[in-house]
């Protein structure tokens, strides 16, 4: 599990160049499935946001005039210098965020070439001008966009917002989590190799307090886009609400996989597990809660438990490990401490528990809990971990209510030998994506929650359309 190479980097990026930041202190990035520190940043000032904003303004108006398809062929060479970087991306994940190898390829450094290519093709083909009656309304990007983004999907939430922001005509102030930094500096190494103008992009590493709070309140930012916790996500909105700015935020979940009898059952607990624990289950759609019928509910919870104890933790750079660490102390400490209190709540611990599995690194075991009620902790908010709860239900009104009963409302499935019954039972939930049988993610779909879980939407060209405001002018 050891680093071969440093990843140290000492520098912003602002202007078009990498650049000094205005204070001295830097951010240890460390591995957590080794807990040694294997790089640095700099944590970024108020001054270097200024500095960042102002570039971003500055560079806003021929940005903006740009046409849009040549935004499209910046965005098309930018996907070419990522995908020549690829390896490197996933196996730094890899390292600043414990993603295990094959998931850092696959997903953490492929899903982030999907989302460049999307907004490359979507640049020339959303639709710029429509004629209502006797206005002409024209669809203009939105201006500066501060995007703050979290550490557990660290590339594809930067590449879900600049990417579409750019794509837009928007000019861009990042500031990707501090925990996970290491990714957005390689995806800026291909934006000033790919010659994108100066001030268009911008990157300011920092925390949260200092330079994510000086992006929401910083008057002269349009509009912020902001990935992470509801309670973060409420302190974002009540800075952009002083100077009016436009707020998106995709916040949390606690999303139910629906099977009903007569779906097919085993698949259903198979797919929902491996949902459920994705990313070492530190993924916002995550499938937290299982509701089974009780004639299916002891057959449910026997094959959840078998299928969970497959789950191997380990070393991330070995291909036999199916969840790597979580990403820090503190989230392992998070994480352990709802497992404890879903034990001290009564519910059943079928499979796991808070005990560790290995003696370094910040690991969770496979944790399934049964017997588990709506309103227990560990049913109604959000753990982070791969936890799952199994509810039972008598009857898919008493299903519904308890898919609903929640203050989240982000992603959610259902399962059913009739599609029909399916779909329709989906549209009833009140959440911003539904998989029915196990559909697959489309990243040019729109992506967003009800509720706490957020306002606004991300990819495809509801994720273009985002950054744009429309004008009418009357003739």
């Amino acid at each position: 599990m050891g680093d071969a190479v440093s990843h140290d980097r000492d520098s912003i990026y602002i202007g078009g160049q990498w650049a000094s930041s205005s204070g001295s202190e830097l951010i240890d990035v460390e591995n957590p499935a080794t807990e040694q520190v294997i790089g640095h940043v700099p944590s970024g000032t108020t001054d270097d946001v200024d500095r960042a904003v102002r570039s971003a303004r500055a560079a806003f108006d021929g940005w903006a005039q740009t046409s849009p398809e040549e935004r499209g062929k910046y965005l098309s060479r930018l996907h070419d210098a990522l995908a020549a970087r690829q390896e490197e991306i996933a196996h730094t994940i890899l390292a600043e965020m414990g993603a295990p190898l094959k998931l850092a390829t696959a997903v953490q450094a492929g899903l982030p070439l999907a989302d460049v290519a999307t907004a490359a093709s979507l640049a020339s083909t959303v639709t710029w001008t429509e004629q209502i009656g006797n206005s002409t309304v024209v669809h203009e990007p939105i201006g500066v966009v501060g995007a703050i983004t979290p550490w557990n999907y660290p590339l594809h939430q930067v590449t879900a917002k600049v990417a579409y922001a750019l794509a837009a005509g928007c000019t861009v102030v990042l500031k990707p989590s501090e925990i996970a930094p290491l990714c957005s500096y390689l995806f800026f190494d291909a934006i000033h190799e790919v010659g994108l103008p100066a001030g268009v992009a911008n990157l300011v590493p920092g925390y949260g307090p200092t330079v994510g709070e000086a992006i929401a309140a910083h008057p002269d930012v349009d509009m912020v886009s902001f990935t992470g916790s509801t309670r973060a996500g409420t302190r974002v909105a009540e800075l952009g609400a002083a100077t009016v700015k436009k707020v998106a935020l995709e916040l949390g979940g606690k999303s139910a996989n629906v099977i009903l009898p007569d779906a097919d059952l085993a698949k259903a607990v198979k797919v929902g597990i491996a949902n459920c624990f994705l990313n070492s289950g530190q993924t916002c759609t995550a499938w937290t809660r299982m509701l089974v019928s009780d004639a299916q509910y002891d057959d449910a919870v026997s094959l959840a438990e078998e299928i969970a104890s497959g789950y191997t933790t380990g070393d991330p750079t070995d291909p036999s490990t199916r969840l790597g660490p979580l990403v820090s102390a503190t989230q392992r400490e998070r994480v352990t401490g709802y497992i404890d209190k879903g034990v001290a709540d009564g519910a059943r611990l079928v499979t796991g528990g808070s005990e560790r599995p290995h003696a370094t690194g910040h690991f969770v075991a496979p944790t399934v809990f049964a017997d588990v009620t709506t309103d227990m902790t560990i049913a109604q908010e959000e753990i982070f971990g791969p936890v799952l709860s199994i509810l039972r239900y008598s009857d898919e009104d008493e299903a519904l209510a308890i898919a609903n009963d929640t203050v989240y409302g982000l992603a959610g499935a259902v399962w059913s030998a009739d599609q029909e019954r399916a779909t329709a039972f989906a549209r009833r939930m009140r959440t911003g994506q539904v998989d029915i049988n196990g559909g697959s993610f489309n990243p040019a779909a729109p992506f967003g929650g009800y509720k706490r879980s957020g306002v606004g939407r991300e990819l495809g060209r509801y994720g273009v359309e985002e950054f744009l405001q429309p004008k009418s002018l009357q003739l």
